[in-house]
């Protein structure tokens, strides 16, 4: 479904992807892994086709990434995107305008399992708040393909277990999820194949039922292991 050939992104001197070829398949949910600067949100970007690659090329159903395919991917950034100056219901209505698979009932549905009511205004959110809100906004879409950016960021215990549910709800054999988290624990339970990458490279993408059966790991073994140079026992 989504799909990088020898994808890479470049700022000045710096690379931020290198050479990376990817292959993701519907019907998954997929962790994308690494510390800060690993290239994760660049790659998300270039596949939500809001950054273009300095050389390579990402595909959405076999076509390169366009205008079009933007109708079927719904991102969610780790950055603030809603003006201060918005309610909830205003964000409701924003989204609407932009996407034709917006659904206003399922948004008003995830508010409220979020705790969230309409009249909220964006510049009183928490931190916490804020990122529910994001997720609910993009997982009230009816897209192929979901990408979210470090989905439980400033997101509480609780807040957590509910935003997993409402992210496995969207799960289905035609769909794509693909998180990015430093919670890696956290994701184990929710993701069926996970993705590393280590300073704009691949390193290894797995299925998580045969990295157990096959390595005797977890996704959070593997993680360590690939990130502190040391071999995990299992």
């Amino acid at each position: 479904m989504l799909e990088s050939r020898e994808l890479t992104k470049k700022y000045g001197s710096k690379t931020a992807v290198s050479g990376i070829s990817l292959k993701l398949e519907a019907g998954h949910i997929c962790a994308m892994l690494g510390p800060n600067g690993s290239g994760k949100t660049t790659w998300m970007k270039m596949a939500a086709g809001l950054v273009k690659p300095t050389s390579g090329e990402i595909l959405f159903e076999g076509a390169p990434v366009s205008i079009e395919s933007r109708r079927h991917i719904a991102y969610m950034s780790t950055e603030p995107y809603f003006y201060t100056w918005m309610s909830a219901k205003d964000v409701g209505k924003y989204y609407e305008d932009f996407f034709e698979d917006f659904s206003v009932e399922r948004y008003r549905n995830l508010l409220a399992r979020m705790e969230l009511t309409e009249d909220l205004k964006v510049k009183a959110l928490s931190s916490g708040m804020a990122a529910k809100l994001k997720i609910a906004a993009t997982l009230a879409r009816d897209a192929k393909v979901w990408m979210l950016d470090e989905p439980f960021n400033g997101i509480d215990l609780l807040a957590r277990d509910q935003i997993r549910e409402c992210i496995v709800e969207r799960a289905g054999e035609d769909r794509l999820l693909l998180l990015s988290s430093h919670l890696v624990e956290e994701m184990e339970t929710l993701v069926d194949r996970a993705v590393y990458i280590r300073e704009g490279v691949l390193i290894e993408s797995v299925d998580l039922e045969q990295l157990r059966t096959e390595r005797g790991l977890s996704m959070a073994d593997l993680y360590r292991q690939i990130y502190t140079g040391k071999e995990v026992i299992a």
